[in-house]
């Protein structure tokens, strides 16, 4: 049975798609702008900002499944620009300073919703 995951304290959706969406033991995080989601909009300007965006906004979809970063076993990052590499895995690094890391990809892409810099999707599994 699909379970349909929501939070106040991250971005409502901006199509028809849940934040995410547990089954058995896995749950799937859709991709996360960087929305601040009690202004509704993009706040932060730079990467560093955006970045640290995604990922609190991620942060609050876990927890509301009741897990956290320690949980994550695969991530799927957008950028707009792959120059921007070193400074989001530095970022990164601080969320998932666990000893077994998730499979990860980052790819650069020509746009993202919203004309952020950054989209971030994850897996995780509960227990």
């Amino acid at each position: 049975m699909l379970e349909k995951i929501e939070t106040e304290n991250a971005p409502k959706a901006i199509g028809p798609y849940s934040q995410a969406v547990g089954f058995d033991r896995l749950l799937f995080v859709s991709g996360q702008i960087p929305i601040d989601p009690q202004a509704g909009k993009i706040a932060e300007t730079a990467i560093e900002g955006q970045t640290r965006q995604v990922l609190a906004n991620i942060e609050a979809i876990l927890k509301a499944a009741g897990i956290g970063f320690d949980r994550v076993v695969k991530v799927e990052i957008y950028v707009k620009d792959i120059a921007h590499f070193q400074t989001i895995n530095a970022i990164y690094a601080e969320k998932f300073s666990y000893p077994v890391k998730p499979a990860r990809q980052l790819m650069q892409v020509a746009r993202l919703p919203m004309d952020s810099l950054i989209e971030i999707s994850c897996i995780a599994v509960r227990f």
